[in-house]
């Protein structure tokens, strides 16, 4: 029997939602099909959320209490827009049936561990990760004895820089240190300390800019990693998985590490060239 996704967005015309019902369908063979769908408004000059369910033979209902009750998985998206996880996933969490809440998860730390909170205290599965997570190139790196981490990518830091902070707390662990900005105007950076001499940086080139990545190891080697994988087909497996089993693949610490490092990396900004303490803990 076909198991249904009921989605859950600001507005369905987005790249997430018009690409996950497909890849969703062809990475379970079918057996996991995006059914449901409710939004809070049309995309300004775009199409409107009927029209979207149209397109993608998807069922339009009027709230998401009705998502939530016709469907056996959820999947809360506005991926550039989080500050409205918190509203949106407010029933999701409390129904027991595995949710996933989309990039970037939560705008501040505060609202994860409430996010986190209040799914734990029903029992709710629920993960959230940058697909970048996924990337093979990543696989293959030994994450103990990382001394230096350098990453580029494009886009602007407060949507974007999610893809380069996921794989490095992936990489180097979920108990950073503190932040500080070393970027310009247009080419945003961020330094990441672990402790113990172990850092990262990150740097946004613009549009055109791949991700790529430079792993110094403690022992003197060192790689240079060009994302060329399809990091979307892997990310889309593991959803599929986590629907069926009901085990989150991300632990929530690192899901907190990185919304952590994007909150004081913004204020890091307003303060450059200085290092702005991590809260612990």
């Amino acid at each position: 029997m076909t198991k249904t996704i009921g989605f859950i967005d600001y507005f369905l015309d987005e790249f997430h939602a018009n690409a996950y019902p497909e890849w969703i369908e062809q990475a379970s063979g079918g057996a996991v099909k995006v059914a449901y769908a409710f939004a809070l408004t049309d995309k300004e000059d775009g199409l409107s959320n009927t029209e979207w369910c149209r397109r993608h033979n998807v069922q339009w209902i009027d709230s998401i209490e009705e998502v939530v009750r016709l469907s056996d998985y959820l999947i809360v998206l506005s991926p550039d827009d989080p500050e409205h996880h918190e509203s949106l996933s407010q029933l999701p969490l409390r129904l027991g049936k595995p949710t996933y809440i989309d990039k970037t998860f939560a705008p501040d730390r505060e609202t994860a561990l409430r996010l986190f909170e209040l799914a734990e205290r029903h029992g709710t599965p629920m993960f959230s990760t940058s697909a970048l997570r996924y990337a093979t190139e990543f696989a293959g790196v030994r994450k103990d004895g990382i001394e230096a981490v350098a990453s580029w990518g494009p886009g602007r830091f407060a949507n974007y820089g999610i893809h380069q902070i996921e794989p490095v707390v992936t990489l180097m662990g979920s108990d950073p240190k503190r932040v500080k900005f070393i970027g310009t105007a247009n080419a945003p950076a961020l330094l990441i300390d672990f402790g113990g001499g172990r850092q990262a940086s990150i740097h946004h080139f613009g549009g055109d800019c791949p991700f790529m990545m430079a792993v110094q190891q403690e022992s003197g080697t060192s790689q240079i990693l060009k994302v060329e994988s399809n990091f979307f087909g892997t990310f889309i497996e593991k959803l599929v998985e986590f629907f069926r089993t009901g085990r989150p693949p991300v632990e929530r610490a690192e899901t907190v590490a990185v919304v952590t490092i994007i909150e004081y990396g913004i204020k890091a900004a307003a303060v450059p060239h200085r290092w702005v303490d991590l809260p612990q803990g």
